[in-house]
């Protein structure tokens, strides 16, 4: 799948793609734990998308990197749209 084929609602999401940037962690706190979350922003050659990435799998990952998404899917946050692993996507390194 390329990130130009991305639209809302798009699950089962398998992709490959770099990471072109990562955003500082912020903690939120929700139902009484605290979280963390970073945007990284991915490209392919057809465009790019942000990518929520949570608390462990932040530290998976680094800018330049080639990463392999699997099982995402897409949403709105904020009018923006946005790729989640939840709670069964993986992320990893190629």
């Amino acid at each position: 799948m390329k990130i130009s084929e991305l639209k809302p609602g798009t699950g089962n999401v398998d992709l490959e793609a770099e990471i072109a940037s990562i955003s500082e962690p912020r903690e939120i706190n929700k139902y009484g734990r605290t979280l963390r979350v970073a945007d990284v922003t991915l490209r392919d050659d057809t465009g790019t998308i942000v990518l929520a990435l949570w608390n462990e799998n932040i530290d998976k990952v680094s800018e330049g990197a080639k990463v392999k998404i699997e099982n995402g899917y897409v949403n709105t946050w904020q009018d923006k749209i946005q790729l989640t692993l939840g709670k069964f996507g993986k992320i990893s390194t190629v």
